[in-house]
């Protein structure tokens, strides 16, 4: 039984899909106008895990993933320039083409280097035209006003329940403090259309009933998670800063227009830290997952940086807690490298691992539970069941296995092993002899032979 703490219901819910057998998973993206940061990575790794348990549980995932590559704007509140015009300026490249850039190195850092399963990614700009749709189905039910010169915007007046996820208080918001738009009704209504300004042509702009324009930010997740997954989905994730705007937006738009409730389940991941402030250019600690590398640290390393807190708890990343997430790895490989050397340890901690995963996605416990169980195959002597590591690769995506030791010299040191069992002292010699001047250096034990690297 999987139960995860529900931002809407405010306590743990258990997971109960609206689909036997399925669950319907919608996260939200990356506005990919830039290099993506190792803060923007922290709600994915999180994500995979989920993924991989419910994928565990014998559960089919279906998981939407939306690219924002328009209509987010510098400011929450639909002030500012949208990010993707911006970017594009500041590279000298077009709105498209930054998207293009960007979604690659996305796509390399997500699936290719941390090794994330990949979920369905739907870009913004594919489609527009489900997303007008959208807006002339609100329109006709009464949900929007427009302001001259600006754009189309949704009235949340007009929803006796908006703000129920972020339990806003409206009648005490501070005047003016989501109002930057001259026209609004309301403090807390949004844009669901923007249009393009008359003395200037963007890269991205579409013909709708309005006029000329492209759509609002908060628009493209109802669209994409309504078109990927249906009207209702069973879980919606995304950063705690998507609680009190972006995701109370979805939810108005999204159940104004079906009359359904639109997420069973929202999971909100807090923030990670640099040095216990927040990121920041002008303080100089934005880092990238290449500046994690150019340092020679393992990318697993930062993945178990990252789970070693609550996807609920603010984290925090410095050099040295990175350098203790890699010798915390290091030592797991150490022991991990005996499991085919070495008969098993008599104990499997799988079913610990999924307990506490089943228990909101309780990281840190699942850690702490390898930690204690190699140090007791450590002092055993033993290797850890088969099973052990299986779990933690499939479930955490943590890959223990060496690169210290290649296939070849693993084939030479089986040989060697066989040749032992077969009282063959002499090619057992030779095959050590050959080892040694390649640095892979034996100590044989009564449990067996055990290579270490020799200087």
């Amino acid at each position: 039984m999987i139960k995860l703490y529900n931002t809407l219901t405010r306590q743990k819910d258990e997971l109960k899909p609206l689909k036997a057998g399925q669950v319907s998973f919608y996260n939200c993206g990356l506005t990919v106008y830039s290099q993506p940061h190792i803060g923007n990575w922290v709600g994915y790794i999180y994500w995979d895990v989920l993924t991989r348990l419910l994928g565990h549980h014998g559960l089919q995932v279906n998981r939407v993933q939306n690219i924002t590559d328009v209509g987010h704007l510098t400011s929450d509140d639909d002030a500012g320039e949208d990010k993707m015009e911006k970017g594009a300026r500041s590279e000298g490249l077009t709105a498209w083409d930054v998207a293009e850039k960007y979604i690659a190195i996305a796509d390399h850092e997500g699936y290719e280097l941390l090794g994330l399963k990949q979920p369905k990614l739907i870009r913004a700009t594919n489609l527009i035209d489900q997303q007008i749709e959208f807006v002339k189905q609100l329109e006709k039910a009464g949900f929007t006003y427009e302001i001259p010169g600006d754009g189309l915007y949704f009235d949340t007046a007009k929803l006796k329940d908006y703000g129920k996820l972020a339990k806003l208080d409206i009648a005490g918001l501070e005047a003016g403090a989501r109002v930057s738009v001259e026209g609004k009704k309301n403090i807390t209504d949004f844009a669901v259309w923007k249009f393009s300004p008359e003395d200037q042509k963007r890269d991205m702009e579409w013909d709708s009933p309005w006029g000329k324009g492209f759509p609002g930010w908060h628009l493209e997740c109802s669209v994409i998670a309504r078109e990927g997954l249906g009207d209702q989905i069973d879980i919606h994730a995304g950063g705690v800063d998507h609680i009190p705007v972006h995701h109370t937006n979805e939810i108005a738009q999204t159940e104004s227009l079906t009359g359904k409730q639109f997420a069973q389940i929202w999971l909100h991941n807090n923030h990670l830290r640099v040095n216990d402030s927040k990121m920041s250019k002008s303080l100089g600690n934005v880092y990238s997952l290449q500046d994690i590398l150019d340092k020679s640290f393992s990318l697993q390393a930062f993945k178990l940086l990252i789970l070693s807190k609550h996807y609920r708890t603010e984290g925090n990343f410095t050099w040295t807690i990175l350098e203790a997430a890699q010798n915390r790895l290091n030592n797991w490989q150490a022991v991990a490298d005996r499991s085919w050397q070495l008969p098993g340890y008599d104990k499997d901690i799988s079913e610990d691992i999924v307990a506490a995963l089943d228990d909101d996605l309780d990281t840190p416990k699942a850690l702490a539970i390898i930690d204690v169980y190699f140090d007791d195959v450590e002092k055993a002597g033993r290797a850890p069941a088969k099973d052990s590591l299986t779990c933690i690769s499939d479930l955490l995506g943590i890959d223990l296995s060496s690169e210290d030791i290649s296939s070849a010299q693993k084939l030479m040191l089986e040989q060697r092993r066989k040749a032992r069992d077969n009282k063959d002292w002499q090619k057992s010699d030779e095959l050590r002899d050959h080892l040694l001047k390649e640095g892979i250096g034996i100590k044989d034990t009564p449990q067996g032979q055990l290579w270490f690297k020799h200087v």
